[in-house]
């Protein structure tokens, strides 16, 4: 870990953004986005029934929840997870991301590097096993698991109309036909 590095995430978990606004800290930088658009609610909404349709009693889903890796100095808030229900025991603010089942993401047409680049290569670095990427802006959906220190080493890709293979702990079919692309 950098110093520098711990000190970028020990900041910005100090800060506290306006209503509709995330923060996240990554290689040393402090990322903040604004709130999605009713297309990517959209498709956050049709992902989530599923997803919670199919998820073990024993974990709770969560939109915009700060996961945090301190070992590698890493803050990433996903559009949605889930994690242990136990995790309320703990309090606070922060879900240690290791606990995390999914993260999934909807790339944002102002920023797809966060999503497409930054996040691909943090997500398996603080352990979490699957990231579900779908990008309304070219109709496409990518499912990343087996996670380690080097990456995914599994990569699932499709496009909207396909059905993705999610693994346990869901262990179903997400059905994307009802998933919209972006206005051009």
């Amino acid at each position: 870990m950098v110093e520098s590095d711990h000190r970028v995430l020990t900041y910005a978990r100090t800060l506290v953004p306006p209503p509709g606004w995330k923060v996240e800290a990554s290689g040393g930088a402090i990322i903040i986005t604004a709130s999605p658009s009713t297309a990517h609610a959209h498709t956050l909404w049709l992902v989530r029934h599923q997803l919670d349709a199919h998820c073990p009693s024993d974990l709770m889903p969560s939109e915009n929840t700060d996961l945090v890796s301190p070992g590698i100095s890493r803050l990433r808030n996903p559009d949605l997870t889930y994690f242990p229900c136990s995790v309320v025991e703990s309090g606070g603010n922060e879900v240690p991301a290791e606990q995390a089942a999914i993260a999934v993401e909807i790339v944002s047409p102002s920023n797809p590097e966060n999503d497409l680049v930054g996040k691909v290569r943090d997500y398996p670095l603080m352990g979490i096993p699957l990231y579900l990427l779908i990008d309304p802006r070219t109709g496409a959906v990518t499912l990343y698991s087996e996670p380690s220190a080097t990456g995914y080493h599994r990569q699932w890709t499709g496009k909207f109309g396909d059905r993705v293979p999610i693994p346990a702990p869901f262990d179903f079919e997400l059905a994307t036909d009802g998933l919209v692309r972006y206005p051009a």
